[in-house]
């Protein structure tokens, strides 16, 4: 497993061990033991799979506390950009995001810290997504920022007339009218 931090030191970015043979490949996607220590607390209780097409993007989400989530998130089919926004009050990197290709490809993932907001586009004709989460999903305390954020300046890399969102989705707030944030100081994996 390698292990890459990201411009934002709290995110980073694990790629396990392809092996592949004639037959195809296999891949060891999460092994608790394998984790880096520092994260091998962090305790997964649900694990989330979508499927979506091209341009469908879904975010930017995240969840109050005590409802915070910490994510694992990859690429089983197809290919997405994925961000994450730093939404912490105080922190250095408040309002920068970090943009990687994920997909089935590359089989990278991201390890996503509480205090994030999250959120993917498809790139390719459909993409099945998956994330483990350690923290149940609350309606009450999901929250999130409008994916097209000028303050936030992401390239989804999809024109946006192409781009495919949910109703909810497009009523987010700005990051700038956005009061449930979370504390620089707060522990990221607890």
């Amino acid at each position: 497993m390698k292990i890459t931090a990201t411009e934002i030191p709290d995110i980073i970015i694990i790629e396990p061990q392809v092996f592949y043979d004639q037959r195809g490949y296999f891949i060891e996607s999460y092994n608790k033991e394998n984790f880096p220590s520092k994260f091998r607390h962090i305790d997964f209780v649900q694990d989330n799979e979508s499927k979506s097409s091209y341009g469908v993007l879904r975010g930017l989400h995240y969840q109050l506390a005590p409802y915070c989530q910490t994510k694992l998130v990859r690429v089983i089919k197809g290919s997405v950009i994925d961000v994450i926004v730093d939404i912490r009050k105080g922190s250095p990197t408040f309002g920068k995001n970090v943009t990687l290709e994920l997909s089935e490809h590359n089989k990278k993932q991201l390890l996503i810290p509480r205090g994030f907001a999250h959120g993917f586009v498809v790139t390719s004709e459909t993409a099945i997504f998956s994330y483990k989460c350690d923290n149940y999903y609350s309606p009450a305390h999901d929250r999130g920022i409008l994916f097209n954020d000028p303050a936030l300046n992401i390239d989804w890399q999809i024109p946006s007339k192409g781009l495919i969102l949910s109703e909810k989705d497009k009523k987010l707030p700005l990051l700038k009218d956005t009061i449930d944030l979370f504390d620089y100081k707060t522990n990221l994996y607890e």
